[in-house]
């Protein structure tokens, strides 16, 4: 059974209704309050105004990606003309982060913009387009656009971050750590925190070997690391599950005199947890506390959520009372740890009464929250409760949410539901990514609707989203079997045009 009384909208924000009592009345206008009341109703109105400029923003840009996304690349520009927003950077960078899974779309929009009369990019709206971009690896046209920026004075040090990052990701490691050097090429100092980004660019993109090189370059060119270069090789190393690394790094960090702190043990107790070596991990956080250091919030979710997953539940239930006696607040991932484990036990209904206690206090449900109910709700095969609970979210689905729910639909066959789901991801304005895509397109295989099959796949190569190679071997097969060679063709041309050409800036 779901809760229903769980999953309540929260009541009206507070601003706007102190606002509007101030506002509406007729004895109390500005001139006839004292100053400090001024002030407060001056503060009062001042949040109002910034939000509701910040909502018409959101709002602008929700419709903006609803327009380019039913749109062919053709149309767009006459569409956005059509669409009768006031264009501002703060909009123009909003859509684009919501078209970060859509590159070519991302880039017509930003093209559009530019050709506005009076509007000028900013750095962030470059930065953001360069991140989108990366994803569907158009790199010629990315260093165009950075030319672009040195021109106009927007470049940053956050460019070449964002363009390593891209090329680690897409495992151009020597790429990425050319980017790194050509920093200085473009009239930048190297410093040692530029080392520490590139470090941990290199590490979070599963390359840490490449990461421990560029830490021995740091030394011999006569940077010194610093604690925050240690603590991002003992991260990258714990990421791997390598623990022996992790103790050399460890053991390194302190024969160089730096000795750890919280976030260090953070890492080592996170690292301990992944591995499932909780009694390391809890022998390292009775260390810390024995040297006084306070346990930050992050490192209780890291033992809540480790010991969690493995049915530890009365250990991950004793942390998660020592995190309220801490004396730092909680916060929604605490809590979001204590659902998990509360469902990893499949004790679903304490884990909806922390909800609840969640809704009360103020601190959420957040869309992480019911992404981890509906996880757990599908595993233990509980789809129509799961899709009760998507019914009564109280607060809007992330891309994270419509994939969780669309591949249950098609797992379980449900292609009618999946695409009921698809359409109401599409009608906020919110992109499907890769997975989503995949996850649909081998469903309609599956069930032999191949027409569909091929305009969802065509909808994903228009977006600038490359197809994985199973999904894609999948589409061929089954196309094949129904004798339909000539659309293969069609497709793998598509799929070559995709990968070969680049944009044009």
């Amino acid at each position: 059974m779901v809760f229903s009384r769980f999953f309540r909208f929260a009541g009206s924000n507070l601003n706007q209704r102190l606002y509007l009592k101030i506002s509406s009345s007729p004895s109390l206008s500005l001139n006839s309050i004292p100053l400090i009341h001024k002030a407060s109703n001056l503060t009062i109105y001042e949040s109002f105004h910034t939000s509701s400029i910040e909502t018409q923003v959101s709002q602008d840009a929700e419709r903006i990606c609803k327009i380019v996304s039913k749109s062919t690349d053709s149309s767009v520009e006459n569409l956005l003309n059509e669409a009768s927003v006031k264009l501002s950077p703060e909009l123009v960078e909003e859509v684009l982060k919501k078209l970060s899974n859509a590159g070519v779309l991302a880039l017509s929009v930003f093209k559009w913009a530019e050709s506005q009369k009076g509007f000028k990019h900013t750095t962030t709206s470059y930065n953001v387009l360069i991140e989108s971009l990366g994803k569907i690896k158009q790199f010629k046209l990315i260093w165009s656009l950075v030319d672009d920026m040195k021109q106009k004075k927007l470049l940053s040090k956050d460019t070449f971050a964002l363009i390593s990052r891209r090329y680690a990701r897409a495992r151009k490691v020597k790429e990425a750590i050319t980017a790194f050097h050509k920093m200085e090429e473009y009239g930048f100092k190297m410093e040692s925190t530029d080392f520490n980004r590139m470090i941990d660019t290199l590490s979070k993109s599963r390359n840490v070997g490449d990461a421990q090189k560029v830490f021995d370059e740091m030394k011999k060119k006569k940077f010194e690391p610093d604690i925050k270069s240690y603590t991002i090789l003992l991260e990258g190393w714990g990421q791997e599950l390598n623990l022996l690394r992790v103790n050399e790094v460890y053991g390194e960090m302190k024969d160089e005199g730096f000795e750890p702190d919280v976030v260090t043990y953070g890492i080592i107790i996170n690292a301990h947890c992944k591995a499932k070596k909780f009694d390391e991990a809890i022998r390292f956080f009775n260390e810390m506390e024995q040297r006084n250091y306070k346990p930050s919030p992050h490192i209780y979710c890291s033992l809540i959520n480790g010991l969690g997953s493995e049915k530890k539940l009365n250990d991950a239930l004793e942390f998660f009372e020592r995190s309220k006696s801490s004396g730092f607040p909680l916060e929604a991932p605490t809590y979001n740890a204590l659902v998990g484990a509360y469902c990893w036990s499949q004790r679903m209904e304490d884990a909806f009464k922390v909800v609840e206690e969640m809704r009360l206090k103020g601190i959420g449900p957040n869309a992480r929250t019911y992404d981890v109910i509906l996880h757990h709700l599908i595993r233990m095969y509980r789809t129509k409760e799961a899709y009760e609970v998507y019914q009564k979210m109280s607060c809007e689905p992330t891309v994270s949410t419509y994939e969780i729910m669309v591949r249950m639909f098609c797992n379980k066959e449900r292609l009618d539901m999946a695409i009921k789901i698809w359409d109401e991801m599409k009608g906020k304005g919110v992109l499907p990514g890769m997975h989503m895509f995949s996850s649909l397109i081998t469903a309609l295989c599956y069930e032999n609707k191949l027409d569909e099959a091929c305009e969802y796949f065509n909808e994903m190569l228009d977006m600038g989203i490359r197809p994985p190679g199973h999904m894609f071997s999948r589409l061929k097969q089954t196309l094949i079997d129904e004798g339909r060679k000539d659309k293969v063709v069609d497709l793998v041309v598509k799929m070559d045009r995709l990968r070969k050409t680049q944009l044009v800036g």
